[in-house]
Order: structure tokens, then sequence, then C-alpha cells
């Protein structure tokens, strides 16, 4: 299962790589218009441009989730294939976010997603994002499903 977590990071980090190399910051190519565009946007925070240039921060928080999934992965998720993907998937996006902050300083994002029917332009992602979007999803779905877990709550 590692090599999910590889995979996105790899994806994520190719990427990145693309849109550094072949887009000027801040340059826009519509895919789909009006809902789907790649920019090229730089984050120094986190979500939606929170805590902008905390890296000692970003840094403490990553090495503890690194830390808490790959704990979490052999102590809980053994015989569960849902929660070691979501685990995974959220190792994979918080290194990959991590890489960035580590060598560029910042975050590179580039899906620019717009919803016309309720004019809201989501905030600008990448990869890494939707790796561990989708991962708190799961491992959502995994918690609220698993009759294990529930046992244990009672």
């Amino acid at each position: 299962m590692y090599l999910l977590a590889f995979f996105v990071i790899l994806i994520d980090q190719w990427t990145k790589w693309l849109v550094v190399k072949n887009m000027e910051l801040g340059e826009r190519l519509i895919v789909w218009d009006p809902w789907f565009a790649l920019l090229s946007h730089r984050n120094r925070g986190a979500a939606w441009g929170m805590l902008q240039g905390q890296i000692g921060f970003f840094t403490i928080v990553t090495i503890a989730v690194i830390i808490g999934v790959i704990y979490f992965y052999h102590k809980e998720a053994k015989g569960k294939p849902l929660m070691q993907a979501s685990l995974m998937l959220l190792l994979g996006g918080a290194i990959g976010n991590f890489i960035d902050r580590l060598f560029r300083g910042e975050v590179v994002d580039f899906f620019d997603v717009l919803i016309p029917v309720i004019d809201y332009d989501f905030p600008i992602f990448n990869i890494a994002d939707a790796a561990l979007t989708i991962s708190v999803v799961l491992l959502f779905f995994v918690i609220l499903f698993d009759k294990d877990e529930k046992e244990k709550v009672k």
C-alpha cells in the first residue's frame, strides 16, 4: 500500500514541475470553460490561504501527521483495505505538499474550479490537496461504517 502514497507523491511533484516549467506565475489556461482551468499559483499557507508563511508550524504538523499515519496504518488498518488506502492517500498528500514547502518555500497550486450555478470559485489546489481531501472523506466513511470502530466507541 505504500506504493499508493509513492504514486500520489510522484504524480503530484510531476504535475507541479510541469506547471512551474511551462507556465508563468498567474498564467491561466482554460480547459473547460467556464468550469475548469489551470492557473499557476503559489501558496505559502494552508487551505484557502490560511496561516501564510508559517513554514515552521507546517513542518511540525506534517512530521506529526506522517508519524501518526504510519502508526495508524500499522496498528489500526490491518485487514482494512479502505482504511489503508485512505491513510496512504493522506500520507502521499502530506508529503507532496511538504516537499514543496521544504524545497520551494511555498506550495504550487494549479487546479482552478468554478461552480457557476452558485457562482463559487473554489480555492486553487493541486494533486496532493485532492489526495488529502479524498483521504479525509474516505476515513470519515471508514470510521462511520466500520462495525469494529463502532464497538470501540461503546
